[in-house]
């Protein structure tokens, strides 16, 4: 069966994420995570797109992007991916051994408000969660450290439909609770909007995304029934 077509109409924000293939590190060293953030400086500049945060870690990389245009947000991902990919293995000398990444980028929309906050707080808490820092702003591959005041040659963060707290930094090292980390991987996992139900039932609807929000596999069925 052939694979569903993304939906992406511009003016609403989605977290994206890709993977490493096998779980490979593909950020070995510094200059691996340079050559990154500057292939998204240059898809920036190529493509119209507000890119209001961001994480990259050893094996995977988030992304909160707010498009401006409809489809824009696949036409970005496609190019960022495919120039890394090739730019990753010409620098590597592993050209023709195979995929970089495990696949299609997931993403899911996000309500603004509260879940927009919630949703960049997860992304750029990342290194923190992962015990690899003892303050997210201490992680020098995200969007926290521009917001820090660190130069990135020609990178920069677009402002958010919400503005950030005075105390953003504080708060994002108070990691997300865990029924916000549960509801966010979940989205992460189905591809499901994230927002208030009703907000996430009308968004899926739009995306044609409703079958995100049902339970996987067969519906039980009662004995004797």
């Amino acid at each position: 069966m052939p694979r569903a077509i993304r939906q992406s109409p511009g003016g609403i924000v989605y977290h994206v994420l890709n993977r490493a293939n096998g779980k490979q590190n593909i950020f070995p060293g510094l200059s691996d995570f340079k050559v990154f953030e500057n292939i998204l400086a240059e898809g920036l500049k190529k493509i119209p797109m507000r890119l209001t945060a961001y994480c990259v870690m050893s094996n995977h990389w988030h992304l909160l992007l707010w498009p401006y245009n409809d489809g824009d947000l696949s036409t970005f991902i496609h190019w960022i991916t495919t120039t890394h990919t090739q730019r990753w293995h010409s620098i590597h000398n592993t050209v023709g051994t195979g995929h970089l990444y495990q696949g299609r980028f997931k993403s899911f929309p996000v309500q603004n408000e509260s879940y927009y906050l919630t949703a960049l707080r997860y992304i750029e808490s990342n290194p923190l969660r992962a015990g690899l820092v003892k303050s997210s702003s201490d992680w020098l591959w995200s969007s926290l450290a521009i917001r820090k005041g660190i130069a990135k040659d020609g990178l920069t963060i677009s402002a958010g439909p919400v503005e950030l707290p005075d105390n953003w930094f504080g708060l994002v090292d108070i990691l997300p609770g865990e029924n916000d980390l549960k509801k966010i991987e979940h989205c992460i996992c189905r591809g499901t909007p994230y927002g208030r139900d009703d907000w996430a039932q009308q968004t899926a609807k739009i995306l044609q995304l409703t079958p995100t929000l049902k339970p996987r596999g067969r519906p039980k069925t009662q004995k004797g029934v």
